[in-house]
């Protein structure tokens, strides 16, 4: 990856995203400041992956809106088992997906191209796979490989589902340095994490959230044992079957 070239922000106004109008994320608020490093936490069925969705432009808003200031780019890192492991292709393919958004997914695959991706595969710590289908790796191996095709989209936003999750300690740490030197280069990097240990250690901001905004900010602050508390008796108290948000219709 190379610096962006303008560093990036998100903004979002009173943003609601739903699953058959029933809340997954409630009316929340606030801006990603360019540059910034952010955790999104919060108990079990919080909304965590949908925000990031949403925030992908993948989950389409019942209510508000998600912007992004200037012409950045976003990358999504989905988790782990999002990859059909089962299906007959190559890391190398893998990786070059991530060049789709800029080239189209019917561009022929230029000599530059590849090299990129293969250089890819290599700062993940998977040089030598690029014939290696992709049901025969590890689970660490698979989110090695997840890494490198977001390295080659060379986004300026970055949105990373539970980027650590049933990976070995070596892969977590070497992926974890990887997310270090896209905040040292200026980029926006948005994070879902359940280890409140390493938020607390790596990450100077912190969103918050029980589907209802809990807190958002720096991440001592955040992540206070008053706030904590208030997620949980909220998580305690969702009603799957709850009716409809009227304040999104």
């Amino acid at each position: 990856m190379t610096a962006p070239r303008n560093p990036a922000a998100l903004r979002l106004d009173n943003l609601t995203l739903t699953h058959g109008r029933h809340p997954a994320v409630h009316h929340l608020s606030g801006r990603f400041v360019p540059g910034s490093l952010t955790a999104v936490v919060g108990p079990n069925g919080a909304g965590k992956t949908t925000l990031l969705r949403g925030l992908a432009g993948l989950h389409r808003p019942e209510g508000g809106r998600v912007s992004a200031e200037g012409e950045a780019r976003i990358a999504l890192l989905p988790q782990v088992a999002s990859l059909d492991r089962a299906f007959p292709i190559g890391c190398l393919d893998v990786v070059m997906q991530g060049l789709w958004p800029r080239s189209g997914a019917f561009r022929g695959i230029s000599a530059a191209d590849r090299e990129r991706a293969v250089q890819a595969l290599a700062a993940v710590g998977l040089g030598g796979f690029e014939r290696r289908p992709v049901g025969s790796l590890s689970a660490g191996q698979t989110q090695r490989l997840l890494f490198a095709r977001l390295l080659v989209q060379d986004a300026d936003i970055l949105l990373l589902d539970e980027p650590f999750n049933a990976v070995d300690a070596k892969t977590s740490a070497d992926l974890l340095r990887l997310v270090r030197g896209w905040h040292g280069e200026g980029r926006t990097v948005i994070a879902v994490l359940h280890d409140l240990d390493l938020v607390a250690r790596e990450f100077p901001e912190t969103l918050l959230i029980a589907r209802d905004p809990i807190a958002w900010g720096p991440t001592a602050e955040a992540l206070s044992a008053a706030n904590r508390l208030k997620a949980r008796m909220m998580a305690e108290a969702w009603a799957e079957h709850a009716d409809p948000c009227g304040r999104a219709a």
